[in-house]
């Protein structure tokens, strides 16, 4: 059995002062007021939920796409357990089957041996739009297979999030990737606002970084961006570098979808958690110049986001409430997965996973099952 102290403690739900964690197991037993510290563990500044990133392609110098190793998974997970992120969902980009099949293969390895933070993986890709395509590589672009339809329904991957062209990919495929439990975005898509909603009629319950490689919402036509705005039970991922997206667009899109279906997502690359200036990917170089990441042209690769920023940016930039800046980090993604009864909130019988920050919303500490990872 263990206990801390909680000084502040926000656990998804209100902010509570002095507050007694029990965990044993990895399992938080009991949160009560408590009058004196005792022999716990202190504290010190705002304990939240753990954040929850659904789009992570790399972190701590490595890119999952050129190394898909359990390796590279553990490498990533730390990097991004110094700024708060608990659950992530490794995320490969578009590649060849083979690639799929070793990151698969990796998860499949990080799941069984019960790596902190690994929850899933996210197959961003092959199955998008060539006009809105980003930097996924153009020859890997491809329809659907049922090799690949029985990869995305492999059951020893954990979580699985597919991100896919809605006018590329049939709504009966759409409809029996979600049967198995698949969790279907829509993005990098050219797609109408009919085909759009089409999709998640089929069960698509996401959006993949809104706004960004997506049909525009116009006055005669309304496209992806309007759907998703529009749509009331959708997720949709944001990326809060201001380099994405600009402070309106994100402050409308929180207004319209409110935080209970916006879920901050780094989108990052091998950058998050290393001093790494250059990568390469599939025969493009990636710059980072302060917090942005462009190939040659000046097109945006990615992001030097961390989820600790995306938080700050929210507070400081789009003057959102801690409140809702934690919720979009943490029980908003939850939910999302559908892991709303194990991770996202601290109370009796969910994962011991939290994080401590201080006053300017800088990590101060991670733990993941009771247990510090970072801090």
């Amino acid at each position: 059995m263990q206990r801390f102290f909680a000084e502040n403690l926000f656990d998804g739900k209100t902010v509570q002062k002095n507050q007694m964690i029990t965990v044993e197991a990895g399992t938080i037993q009991s949160i009560e007021t408590a009058g004196s510290q005792g022999d716990a563990i202190v504290l010190l500044g705002l304990v939240t939920p753990g954040f929850i990133d659904v789009q992570v392609n790399g972190g701590g110098g490595v890119l999952f796409n050129n190394q898909p190793t359990l390796e590279t998974l553990l490498t990533m997970s730390r990097a991004h357990q110094q700024f708060g992120s608990t659950a992530i969902l490794p995320t490969l980009i578009t590649d060849n089957f083979s690639t799929m099949q070793q990151a698969a293969d990796a998860v499949a390895t990080a799941i069984a041996q019960g790596v902190q933070g690994i929850v899933g993986i996210h197959f961003e890709g092959p199955h998008l739009s060539q006009p809105k395509k980003g930097i996924h590589p153009s020859q890997h672009i491809r329809e659907i297979s049922p090799q690949e339809l029985a990869l995305f329904k492999r059951k020893d991957l954990g979580l699985v999030c597919v991100t896919l062209a809605p006018e590329n990919v049939s709504v009966a495929v759409i409809s029996e990737l979600v049967k198995a439990n698949v969790k279907v975005c829509l993005g990098h898509s050219n797609a109408s606002a009919e085909q759009t909603l089409a999709a998640l009629d089929a069960g698509a319950q996401g959006f993949t970084h809104l706004f960004n490689a997506m049909s525009p919402l116009q006055s005669r036509k309304s496209g992806m961006v309007g759907a998703a705005l529009l749509d009331q039970s959708s997720y949709c991922g944001l990326i809060v570098d201001l380099e994405h997206v600009d402070t309106t667009s994100c402050q409308l899109a929180i207004k319209c979808k409110t935080p209970q279906h916006i879920m901050l997502v780094t989108d990052a690359m091998s950058h998050v958690g290393s001093d790494q200036t250059e990568l390469q990917f599939a025969g493009m170089q990636i710059n980072r110049q302060g917090n942005k990441l462009t190939i040659k042209g000046g097109r945006l690769a990615g992001s030097a986001l961390d989820m600790a920023s995306a938080v700050r940016n929210c507070v400081e930039n789009l003057h959102c409430t801690m409140q809702q800046a934690i919720t979009m980090a943490s029980s908003t993604p939850a939910t999302f997965l559908g892991l709303q009864h194990q991770k996202g909130y601290l109370g009796a019988g969910f994962a011991a996973d939290w994080t401590v920050l201080n006053s300017q919303y800088h990590v101060v500490a991670t733990y993941i099952a009771g247990e510090q990872v970072f801090g």
